[in-house]
């Protein structure tokens, strides 16, 4: 799954009118303005206004808005044009303070989006951090069946026809709860995290042989299905293999895969006929959770 490399502001305001309380103020016509990640951290991308970092969505506050109607009138128009030379995504007025006038009018003439909202700047500025920080975040798609077991993030992988999906559906009989099933996408959302959910289309399903797509969420309750969980341990299943290597069953040190950028601990289990996955798989987390 290819990155995302920029932001529609129509979007940034649809996505989170309702948690912000946003209002389009001025600049009705600027939706199409783009927000884009040029750098690795969200925090270039939005804050309080400044412009030393013109390109980035600007939060005007109290303090913001005091010193503005401190300057005289053309102090005030050369800052107003600064804006308009800088010509940053959109503008947010926090705590439903009034619009300046000059302000209201430059985001009219330069289609300049213009939101307001009663919550603090602060508040506006965390929230997106957030959401941008998520929004452009490293991704990829996995193919394997990811589940939550005993609060841990595991993803089980293996060639098709090892029947990850049954040891899923048996997992959660065991009270276990499901994230996703054959495709999972995978976000860095932080320096030490990467996070897996499902793809819109395939939440709360499962394809098992024989049985087909199963909705997890109908046939086990809201307690069997989760929307995200951050990745910690993959296990790996594989055909058992007559005379295998007595050195494969003490691998020296811990295994681990590469995921986006993050080493993730792994764990190898060989499939055989009697042998409860399942029991195989809680160990494993057991044994993680004290590692962790």
């Amino acid at each position: 799954m290819a990155n995302e490399t920029s932001l529609s502001i129509q979007r940034l305001y649809a996505s989170n009118r309702d948690q912000l309380q946003l209002t389009w103020f001025a600049g009705l016509d600027g939706g199409n303005k783009q927000i884009t990640a040029t750098t690795s951290s969200a925090a270039d991308l939005v804050g309080h206004f400044n412009m030393i970092h013109p390109m980035r969505v600007h939060v005007l506050g109290v303090r913001e808005i005091e010193y503005y109607e401190r300057l005289d009138p053309v102090q005030q128009a050369v800052l107003v044009q600064e804006i308009s030379d800088g010509n940053p995504p959109a503008l947010i007025i926090a705590r439903g303070l009034d619009v300046p006038a000059n302000i209201r009018n430059i985001c009219n003439n330069e289609d300049i989006p213009l939101f307001t909202t009663p919550l603090t700047a602060a508040e506006v500025i965390d929230f997106l951090r957030v959401y941008l920080a998520k929004q452009f975040a490293p991704s990829i798609t996995m193919h394997g069946v990811f589940m939550d077991v005993l609060g841990v993030g595991v993803l089980v992988t293996g060639e098709s026809g090892l029947g990850k999906s049954e040891l899923g559906l048996e997992l959660i009989s065991r009270n276990h709860g499901l994230v996703a099933d054959d495709a999972v996408e995978f976000s860095r959302t932080a320096p030490n995290i990467v996070e897996g959910r499902a793809p819109e289309l395939l939440q709360n399903l499962m394809e098992v042989r024989g049985l087909g797509l199963l909705d997890i969420r109908a046939i086990f309750g809201e307690a069997a299905v989760r929307r995200k969980m951050r990745l910690n341990l993959i296990v790996h299943l594989v055909r058992s293999n007559i005379g295998e290597d007595d050195m494969d069953r003490f691998p020296l040190g811990m295994q681990t895969e590469d995921v986006l950028g993050l080493p993730i601990r792994k764990v190898t289990i060989p499939i055989a006929v009697g042998r409860n996955i399942a029991v195989l798989v809680e160990a494993a987390v057991r044994n993680t959770i004290m590692l962790l």
